[in-house]
């Protein structure tokens, strides 16, 4: 039991790295991974220009039981919402515009299989 959820560990490090790397190409700069506070965790906090994004990062060996993407539900959607506004007032940036990006990665860990959906939802 223990090697399944630490290989999931390992793979969800693995494709955060991934996302990280592929948005940093993008032109986005890294400010904080893994924010976590009692409400929840957001996996990647970046900027892009003047707007502050929050990543969630979803990986998927297959898609048979839907992509990534998919499971970021309503429920999962306001979990981040609320993280997020704990950060933006723990750091005291309540005036700074943002967004919410998903970052999905099925089958082989590599650039070619990420799906970024920018704005993927909103607050």
């Amino acid at each position: 039991m223990e090697n399944i959820a630490t290989n999931t560990i390992t793979l969800g490090q693995q494709a955060e790295k991934l996302a990280c790397h592929y948005l940093q190409g993008k032109g986005l700069i890294l400010k904080q991974t893994n924010y976590g506070c009692k409400l929840g965790e957001i996996d990647l906090i970046m900027k892009d220009k003047k707007q502050l994004v929050f990543v969630e990062v979803r990986y998927r060996k297959n898609d048979f039981f839907g992509s990534g993407a998919e499971t970021v539900d309503n429920r999962k959607q306001r979990k981040l919402i609320l993280t997020a506004n704990h950060y933006l007032s723990a750091k005291n940036k309540h005036n700074m515009a943002c967004r919410f990006d998903v970052i999905s990665i099925c089958g082989k860990m590599c650039i070619d299989n990420i799906n970024w959906i920018s704005d993927a939802f909103s607050s």
